[in-house]
């Protein structure tokens, strides 16, 4: 009987948890887990475990959080592991060379998009984002580059007009862990031959940051109403209505014309505000202190905020 591989795994978002789980539940032996150091988060800033860390250690799994992994004795610590292979999902810092080199069968990566397009830090919102068909996950061999190597296995799904970045997200993290056990046995019996991607159709997805949630209503609503989808749970688009942060966390293209920014009109079926090109129905709304809501609610409750004529975005946002 032979030895089950030794799989060092590398990972800190849900995302990459759901493929820990299956390596977890898979005859492979996950002998280490690296992550991220411990971060503030919450209001009282207190540091906080990373998904993948909770889950590693709900199974007495030994964790390893460097800050780096260019420092001698952070790949030393990795050589006496011993890997027959390094399983790496959004882990966040950069492989060099010498650690890609590591594991006896190399360093393999599940990426949250079909490369070569969007390389890089956010596939999953650009892709909602820029209207892509499809998306997907791809397994690749790991290089110095980002999101370079070769491709050893890909999986599709299509993206539909009511996909957020969270349902998309949610699809894939389903389909990644599956990809790999898949890609770890061609791996291991040696019937898996990369494909070497096309630079020449490579794209590149940019971390997302809250200033680019915010609204310009100038643009036209289509690439708007993909925006509020993609950014949805997070950074969450917004705006302003009288002054007051409004966050916008669904929103549908109607027909309209009028300054951008303007309410052309407002009922229960959503508030109808122009944009540089037709306009969007927005539907679900968070005024500031509140729950997220469906725009008949608010309307029902609040209608005198939402009079026609009212300009969203007149003046700066403090978010």
């Amino acid at each position: 009987m032979t030895e089950p591989l030794r799989i060092v795994f590398a990972g800190t978002p849900e995302f990459a948890a759901e493929h820990l789980k299956a390596l977890l539940d898979s005859p492979y032996e996950v002998i280490a887990v690296y992550t991220q150091p411990d971060r503030p988060a919450g209001r009282g800033q207190k540091l906080m475990p990373s998904p993948v860390k909770q889950l590693a250690l709900q199974h007495d799994i030994p964790v390893l959080q460097p800050p780096t992994l260019r420092a001698p004795e952070a790949q030393a610590e990795l050589a006496a592991l011993k890997p027959d292979l390094m399983v790496v999902v959004a882990y966040g810092l950069i492989l060099p060379q010498v650690v890609l080199d590591i594991p006896r069968l190399g360093c393999i990566n599940s990426h949250a998009s079909l490369l070569p397009r969007w390389r890089g830090a956010a596939p999953i919102q650009r892709a909602v984002q820029a209207g892509d068909a499809e998306s997907g996950v791809t397994v690749m061999r790991m290089e110095a580059g980002l999101d370079t190597g070769p491709m050893l296995l890909k999986a599709v799904t299509a993206i539909t007009g009511e996909d957020t970045g969270g349902t998309l997200h949610d699809r894939l993290a389903e389909l990644g862990p599956v990809a790999v056990l898949q890609a770890i046995a061609g791996l291991a019996e040696g019937s898996l031959v990369g494909e070497v991607q096309d630079d020449s159709l490579a794209t590149y997805a940019h971390k997302l940051n809250k200033d680019e949630a915010r609204i310009d209503w100038t643009r036209p609503a289509d690439e708007l109403e993909r925006l509020v989808r993609a950014f949805n749970p997070w950074p969450i688009c917004h705006s302003t209505l009288n002054g007051e942060a409004l966050k916008v966390l669904a929103a549908q293209v109607a027909e309209g014309e009028g300054e951008p920014g303007t309410v052309l009109s407002a009922s229960k079926d959503g508030l109808v505000v122009a944009c540089g090109q037709n306009a969007l129905r927005l539907t679900r709304l968070q005024l500031p202190g509140g729950k997220p809501l469906g725009f008949a609610d608010l309307f029902n409750s609040r209608r005198e905020k939402f009079a026609v004529g009212t300009v969203l975005g007149a003046q700066v946002d403090s978010q």
